[in-house]
């Protein structure tokens, strides 16, 4: 048996619509925050959640934000590789469907910062987690879907390793 008989096909042009969505929706929350918050403005939630509109330069925790520039396009020209390359893996077929599920939240999530950055320079970060004083970095939807699709492809590593159930051309189980 093959190595490509442990791989399932996705309906490829649905993964991309669903990327597709997830980007907009992305897009759509960092402009509902612009419209709604100045720059640097906050809204307190509740007593460890705020809402903020701050612009981020760098990737993730700030890194390269003092880059001097170079990084919107290297971080450009990342997001769109590693999406490209995601959806092409997808297109050629994954281990499970938690598999693909995780690619497309990659890709949405790549894509949306992506924008981002060729938009306005910078990305949009607007969910800010804090406790006693201590603020974690602020984020914004996009992120989550990049760390969770990574935390996706983490458990879906943890399959049984077992190939689906294949059926030969008569229709038989093969």
């Amino acid at each position: 048996m093959t190595d490509a008989a442990f791989h399932m096909r996705p309906r490829w042009g649905i993964c991309l619509l669903a990327a597709t969505a997830l980007t907009v929706l992305d897009q759509t929350l960092k402009g509902v925050v612009a419209s709604e918050l100045r720059l640097g403005e906050q809204v307190v939630v509740t007593g460890w959640f705020n809402l903020v509109h701050v612009l981020n330069p760098g990737a993730a925790f700030s890194f390269l934000a003092d880059a001097g520039g170079w990084q919107r396009w290297f971080f450009i020209v990342l997001g769109t590789a590693v999406s490209l390359v995601l959806a092409l893996v997808l297109k050629r077929g994954v281990r499970s469907r938690l598999e693909a599920a995780a690619f497309v939240g990659l890709i949405g999530g790549a894509l949306g910062n992506v924008v981002d950055r060729l938009r306005i320079g910078s990305v949009v970060d607007f969910l800010d987690l804090h406790w006693r004083g201590m603020h974690w970095p602020a984020f914004n939807f996009a992120d989550i879907l990049v760390v969770g699709s990574a935390g996706l492809l983490m458990l879906a590593s943890f399959g049984t390793g077992k190939p689906p159930a294949h059926r030969n051309r008569e229709g038989g189980a093969a």
